[in-house]
């Protein structure tokens, strides 16, 4: 199985437009920055977070509390993905009792890391509230899962694979879309 580039969906500056205004509708949803938390789900969770974080500082002068979830060992598939799967540390710097948890991915498609992240998330304490924030909703939906803030949503086949690209991880800032071929 190969995976062709098929075309690019988003550019830098859609990314950074996406980023920013997700930014912002989580403030305004959330009445500001008092009891928020941004937690991304490694892998390119991490860095969209931090990201929002920082355009949060921009307009609000405060930023909200930020961690990394890492759902390696909450995950449905583990047997199937690693015999020895390969794990990296959650960091969740305050105490989540009470606060509102918005936790950022970069794609929405079965909904079974979401669910994942949500059990991980758990096990640091018990949020007021849980709200997702994606950069890219594809559809293909296996559980009862839907975002609170979508950057886009990109109708897809189960033939194709959306590939959020971030200059931390991969040098370059792009979404693109990308077609299996056996």
């Amino acid at each position: 199985m190969t995976l062709k580039e098929k075309a690019e969906i988003v550019d830098a500056d859609g990314l950074r437009r996406i980023v920013t205004r997700i930014a912002h509708e989580v403030v305004e949803r959330n009445k500001g920055v008092e009891d928020l938390v941004l937690v991304g789900i490694r892998r390119r969770g991490v860095p969209l977070a931090k990201r929002m974080a920082e355009k949060i500082q921009e307009f609000e002068g405060k930023s909200p509390s930020e961690g990394s979830l890492d759902i390696t060992l909450y995950r449905d598939d583990l047997s199937t993905v690693a015999h020895q799967p390969v794990l990296n540390a959650s960091e969740i710097p305050v105490d989540i009792n009470g606060k509102i948890v918005v936790l950022v991915d970069d794609v929405l498609y079965t909904g079974r890391t979401v669910r994942a992240a949500m059990d991980a998330l758990i096990d640091f304490g018990r949020p007021r509230s849980i709200q997702l924030a994606v950069v890219i909703d594809r559809g293909h939906r296996e559980l009862p899962i839907r975002a609170d803030f979508v950057g886009k949503n990109v109708p897809t086949s189960k033939k194709e694979v959306i590939g959020v690209k971030l200059t931390e991880v991969d040098g370059v800032d792009s979404v693109v879309i990308k077609e299996i071929e056996d």
